[in-house]
Order: structure tokens, then sequence, then C-alpha cells
């Protein structure tokens, strides 16, 4: 793409009106655009400036990633307002009560959330450095805030791996290796998450950290530098449908305001864009929406490139697009941006105001019971997002029942979290938590359910009504010292901080048995799954309730000492039906036949969440390993399993597992085990029905393919609480389906299925795919002589947040054969 006049007398007016200031290229020591710039040489320009240019920029290390890389804001403008920064941050954040008089636009640029999509932090630094020199003009009623590069492990792991392939010069041809990044190319973090969904969820320590400098500005404008397929023209706002219904009319206006301004400047450089298309306003955890469901204008850019541009290369139609093009695109929406915000700060303002003022929507409280352990992980999310919520008075409330679908009641407790919508941010509580958010069309980006009393499987009570509670008392009853001549100590099975108990219990070679069927002692129940430690399997333990008891503390967990192993009603301590949990040796398959996002999340689970010690085995060499060394091997989801599971792949595993082995196979791995050679799982094949109409006009082909894809959707599942796989589970799951693979029902070891009911309580599913699901498999066990063979069909730790699917992983993992 050649750039015209307009941009070129852009850059050269830019190096002379700012002598004083080094442009990123002067800096830099080569031009902007003529090579990737790594992390380390961004954060020293950026260092500069705030150095240089002290009175105008601040910057901020706002953390550091998982590889150790510093997480930057900048925060740029006049030098009155700099001096008066903090006044002017409390002045606007009293919007969100009304009472503000600010005279101020906040505008917070984004950059590089996906690493691969390199042209985002490169185009930052042209940007800051216009901002302080040609543009200043908009400083003066305008504080904007840049996040130079979101991701930086991403980022450096993409311009490392081009430095090391690319051709000298860069070959523009698009087969050339430079433009094919490998298995594990540069989009993710270090743990393969994808940023750009973890807003809401904050599973990931980029996004966390992030979140509280976010929340102490709140700003009128957010924008989300990204990059599509080489092929494509510019996208910028306005987005496309589907629009949650809660954004305002102002903000879908005001989005054509600035993607017209947008528009003026390409139409005069006769460069291609496009809007109301692909990239709706639905989904709460990306870049855009995030921030409009807290009062922004939230939008995302995107420029044609991303990991396949390189330095440059030859597109489709035959036209070359440089990184110097891509440099220019997206700085000249990020400066349009700013100008349209310095242009419209007392409408920005006003309707600013207006977006936090009470609103009456259908539901007004949410209340929730359940586990202590997933009410526990609610409130740290609530409490991260700046959600306000109170307790339960033991009163009984009465609304849409979660479970049922229907008008129920529920009896709050002492423990019971109520949350309302009349709140400062009670827009987001109501995205997060209504039942079903409302669909306009089916055509969406991304996942359409997402509610959390779902996710963090609790029962939920939606009123229309406001629900007062009350603030928690804190218990501060002293925890008794565990008796050393007890018999054993027993405690309960829920959730995950039982699981991360166990994990570090089995890592300090503590043996620990768990119950196979509910029994009573000493006047108390005990459930199934329960852990029982006793004393005679730790004897050559040194200082073992010592050791037990400061575990015990650190995981929040309560201990049940008890002097004797002949129970009241149940199986005794001895019989075969209390199995001794096994520290078992896990090792998860990496590479091409797995998709990176879902080994990501198997990786991310064992080391942030369990802390279980787990094996890295790349497709490249598991045919060399012996197996015999390992207790349990994970198969993440992907869609490369064709190739990789041939014959001589599955006997090796078939014999694996007839030894005792436990095979774990989730989402499209499952496949590759069907048919005459494999396992016994089969996939359900699609009925056809001979009434539909075969011959469809072009233009209605993608909605009608919609009739066989779940996108996203919530499906109510019958579990056997029974079977070790459920333990901790009540009978019902709801579980989120992501596509719509189907398998038939095992024909012993069906733990978690959907029977006849094949209709989502929460999102969008097909009308031929909803027939598929009809007496289909979600979790099941298939015994193979000594070994099993567990089949995850849907995805218990998808994007880390799912948090009531995460038990049925961990007793996958450890459950007795």
């Amino acid at each position: 793409m050649k750039l015209l006049l307009p941009v070129l007398s852009l850059f050269i007016t830019l190096s002379l009106s700012a002598q004083e200031l080094k442009s990123p290229s002067e800096f830099l020591g080569y031009e902007l655009g003529t090579r990737f710039t790594r992390h380390h040489q961004v954060v020293d320009y950026y260092q500069y400036l705030s150095e240089a240019a002290k009175d105008r920029v601040q910057l901020n290390e706002y953390g550091k990633t998982n590889e150790n890389r510093p997480l930057l804001l900048a925060y740029i403008s006049s030098t009155a307002n700099m001096e008066n920064l903090e006044a002017i941050r409390e002045e606007h954040l009293k919007s969100t009560s009304g009472t503000s008089n600010s005279t101020k636009a906040i505008v917070w640029l984004s950059y590089n959330v996906h690493g691969n999509e390199s042209v985002s932090t490169e185009a930052s630094m042209q940007t800051i450095y216009a901002l302080l020199t040609s543009k200043q003009a908009y400083l003066e009623n305008t504080i904007i805030i840049m996040d130079p590069c979101i991701n930086p492990d991403g980022r450096d792991r993409y311009v490392n791996w081009y430095n090391q392939y690319k051709n000298t010069p860069n070959q523009l041809n698009p087969a050339s290796k430079e433009h094919h990044e490998g298995w594990w190319n540069g989009r993710s973090n270090h743990y393969m998450f994808d940023l750009n969904r973890d807003w809401a969820w904050l599973t990931q320590l980029e996004s966390r950290q992030r979140l509280r400098y976010y929340n102490k500005w709140l700003p009128h404008i957010h924008v989300d530098f990204h990059e599509q397929s080489m092929d494509s023209p510019y996208y910028f706002a306005p987005a496309s449908e589907p629009f949650h219904e809660v954004i305002t009319d102002f903000q879908r206006d005001f989005q054509v305001t600035i993607g017209k301004n947008h528009a003026k400047y390409f139409d005069a450089n006769g460069w291609f864009y496009f809007t109301k298309e692909r990239f709706d306003l639905f989904y709460p955890s990306y870049g855009d929406t995030y921030p409009t469901y807290n009062g922004a204008i939230g939008m995302t850019y995107e420029q044609g490139g991303g990991g396949r541009a390189g330095l440059g290369v030859i597109t489709g139609n035959g036209d070359t697009l440089t990184l110097k093009d891509r440099i220019a695109h997206h700085f000249t929406t990020g400066i349009s941006t700013v100008e349209v915000a310095a242009n419209n700060v007392k409408r920005l303002n006003e309707e600013y105001q207006k977006f936090y003022r009470s609103k009456n929507y259908r539901y007004k409280s949410f209340i929730l019971n359940g586990q202590e352990d997933h009410l526990k992980a609610l409130t740290q999310l609530l409490d991260q997002h700046q959600l306000t919520y109170s307790y339960g008075t033991g009163a009984t409330v009465k609304g849409f029942n979660y479970k049922t679908g229907k008008t129920g009641s529920l009896k709050t407790n002492a423990q019971s979290i109520i949350i309302s919508t009349d709140q400062t941010r009670g827009t987001l509580a109501k995205v997060l938590f209504e039942p079903n958010a409302k669909l306009s069309d089916s055509l969406t980006y991304d996942i359409t359910a997402w509610s959390l009393p779902y996710a963090y499987g609790l029962d939920a009570i939606a009123s229309e009504s406001l629900i007062s509670g009350t603030s928690k008392t804190e218990n501060s009853a002293q925890k008794e010292a565990l008796k050393a001549n007890a018999y054993a100590f027993l405690t309960d099975w829920n959730g995950m901080d039982d699981a991360r108990f166990l994990a570090e219990l089995l890592q300090k070679k503590i043996r620990v048995r768990q119950a196979q069927k509910p029994f009573t002692l000493e006047g108390k129940r005990h459930n199934r799954g329960s852990l029982i430690i006793t004393k005679a399997d730790n004897d050559n333990k040194m200082e073992f309730t010592k050791i037990l008891s400061g575990i015990a503390e650190k995981h929040h967990k309560s201990l049940t000492a008890v002097n004797t192993g002949f129970v009241d009603k149940g199986k005794d301590f001895g019989s075969g039906y209390v199995k001794m949990i096994p520290a078992v040796k896990v090792a998860v398959l990496a590479g091409e036949p797995t998709s990176t996002l879902r080994f990501g999340e198997i990786w991310h689970f064992f080391e942030q969440q369990l802390h279980y010690p787990l094996t890295v085995l790349d497709e490249n060499y598991i045919g060399g390993v012996d197996l015999s060394n390992y207790d349990v091997l994970i198969l993440p989801g992907g869609d490369g399993y064709e190739s990789f599971m041939d014959d001589t792949m599955l006997a090796k595993l078939k014999e694996w597992v007839n030894q005792g082995g436990r095979l774990i196979a989730m989402g499209k791995s499952i496949a590759s085990l069907d048919g005459e050679n494999g396992f016994d799982i089969s996939a359900r094949e699609k009925e056809i029905d001979s009434t539909v109409n075969l011959v469809e006009p072009y233009e209605n082909l993608r909605r009608e393919k919609m009739k066989n894809d779940i996108t996203g959707a919530i499906f109510k599942t019958k579990v056997d609480q029974t079977h070790p796989l459920a333990f901790g589970y009540k009978d019902t799951y709801f579980s989120l389906k992501l596509g719509s693979d189907a398998f038939n029902y095992l024909e012993n070891g069906t733990v978690a299925y959907i029977s006849k009911d094949t209709s989502p309580v929460a999102g969008f599913a097909g009308s031929e795919a909803q027939k598929k699901m009809s007496k289909s498999l979600v979790f099941g066990v298939e015994k193979h002589r000594k070994g099993q063979v567990v089949y995850m069909i849907d995805n218990p730790l998808f994007r880390g947040f799912w948090e009531n699917g995460k038990l049925f992983f961990v007793n996958a993992l450890f459950m007795a054969n």
C-alpha cells in the first residue's frame, strides 16, 4: 500500500517541529518499520521520553510478565494537566456518582495484546512522539494513557522468531518461511492464553495487573489495536451486530462519529477499510466489550498483516503490504481517535455520567448459594472488578431459578452472596450474572453464554426485586490444634481448595485415602470423595501432624479428628471402598496435534492453580518415550490428531492403558481414538432431515451453516454422583459446550451426559446441532484391562474461568483405577 503525500508530509513535519525530542527512528538508530523492535528497546524509548519530556510524560511500570518483562503505562498530557494528574483522575471518577465537573477527556490506547500482531507496538512509538510534537494541541483537554505492549512475552517470541528466520533482505513471497510461524506462535502469552479473552475472567497475571490500573481511571475511550489476516483491509468502528442490549445509543453513535473521522483520513490516502462487519460487541471479556460495559467507547482496530506479513509481503490481490504501511494505518487511527476525543470533551463527560445513572434492569439482584470454595473464588473475582456484594440474612427470595429455568425460591444463609445491579458497576454485574444474555444475531465472533452462576456451580436466583443483605462477620474463633493421638483426620472434597490441599499432601509424601461411598462417623455424615488421612498410613512420616496442620491452614481446610476407623454407617476405613489416592506422575502431549490454547489451559492449570508437577512430551519424540514412567497422559484438544494418531501410536497408547495407564482425551483428540483399532468411544452420526432445502442462495450459506453450530452455549447435564469422576458434584452439571461434536454413551462409565432435553439454558445452539446432542456423552470413563480412558468431550478448563468444571479434571487425575 503506497503512502500518499499527506502522510509523508506529516512525518517530515514531526521531525522539524521538535528538535529537542528524538523520533523513534532517531533514538533506535534505524528507520521505524525497517525492522521489528524488541521489547527492551521499546521500554528504553518510553523511558527516554519520560526523561526528555518529563513535564508531559509520566511512565509507570504496573507489573511484570511471567517471563519477567516489564509492563508499562505512559500518561501523556499538557504540562498543566500533568501537574494536576491525580486531581483530574479523582474528578473524572466522580462521574460514576454523577457529581463530576470534569473538563478533560480520558483516552486509553492498548497495543499488542496478541504478540504476533506486531505492528501495534511500533505504531505506539510513532503515536506518542506525534502527541508530544505536532499533535500536542490535543493534550490541552485530553489525558492519553498508552500501554505500548500488553503482551511482551508473546511479542518478543514473535520478533525473535522472525529475526531468526527472515531472509536478508526480507522475502516478500508469502510462501517463504518468514511468513509461517510454528506451532507455538507469538499470539499468546507465556501460558499460551489469549489475553484478549481474559479481561473479565482475570486468569492471567498480565490481566490482573493491568485491571488494577484500568479501574483507577475508567476512561471515556478505550482502543485495542490488533491485526487480522494479511489480505484483509483495515477494520475500525462502528462494530457489527450483535451488540449487547446494555450498550447505550450514545456508545453506538459515538463509534460512528469516530469511524467517520478515520474514514476521512483513509479516503484521502486511498486506503481500503471496512466497518460494521465481523467484530461484534457481545462477549464480555474482550478489550472492547469490557471497557464498553464500564461506560467507555470500547473499540477494536484491526490492521491486515498478523503473524504472516513480516516486514513486507505480497498479498492475495498482488499488492505489497509493508510494516511501514501497517504502522501508518494504526498511527492514523490512533491520532484520529485522540482528535475526536479532544473535540468532544463536553459530550463525552455528559454521556459518561448518564451511563452510570441508575438503570431499570429487569433483574435487580442475583442471590447465590453453594460450596464455600466456589463462593470464595467468586468473591475474589468480584473484588478485582470492584463489584460490591453483601451476604444473606436467612430470608427466602423468589425469582428465576437458574437450575430449573423456572420461577422458584431460595433460602439465604450467612454464606449466601447477593449482587445487586443497583451499584456503580451495575451494568457489568448484569452482563456477568444475567441467566441468558439477549442475542440479536447468531453470527457472532465468540461464545454466546458465560453466566457466572453456571460457571461457578452455584444455586442461584435472579430476582426482579432489590434484595438487601448484610456485611459478613469474620469468625475469630481459634482453630484447635490437631490431636496427635487421633486415629485419622477427615475433610470434604468439593472444590479447588480441596484439590490444592491434596496435591500438596501428595508432594509432601503424606498418604491419603478417599471414601468411595458415603459414611457416618461419630454422628457426622461424610460424602463420597471425602479425604481420609490416617496416622497408621503415615507412621514413618516425622512430625506428621505438624506438617498436616500447616498444609491444612495454608489451604483453609478444616480437619475433623476421629478416634476410630469403625464407622457408624457405611464402609470402615480398612474396606476396599476406601482407596489410597495415588501420587500420580502426569504427562501432557504438546505440539502440532494440539491447540496451543488447549495445551496452555492445562499447563497453566497445573502450575498456577493446582500446583502439581507436569511433564511435557512433544509429539516429535513421544513415540520413543517409555510411557510406563507415567501414570496419566493428557491429550489436549486440537485439529492435528488425524496424522498423529496412526496405527503405531494408537497401538502404543492402547498397550500402555492395558498395563494400567490412564489416558485423558479432551475435545477434538477424542475422535482420533474412535474406529476399528481404537477404543470403545463412538461418534454420533448426524441425522439427515429430508425436509430441509439442500439448495440455499449463496448469500444465506453462512447463516444456514449456523444450524449445525454451537457457539459456546450452556447445556444442562445429568451426573452419576456415584462414579469417582463425579465425586464432589451434585446430580446436575451445567457444561459450556463449544462445538457440535457428539459421542454416544459408553456401555459402562457414562458420568455426565445430556439426555433428551437438548435446548441450551443459555447461548446459541443451531437446530441441527441440538438434534445431535440428544443422549450424548459429556464426561465418561472407559475401563480397558488394568487402565482407563477418560473422555472429556466438553472442556472443563476452557479459558480457566469455568470454575465448576475443574474438579472433574482433578478427579480424572487422582481417582483410583
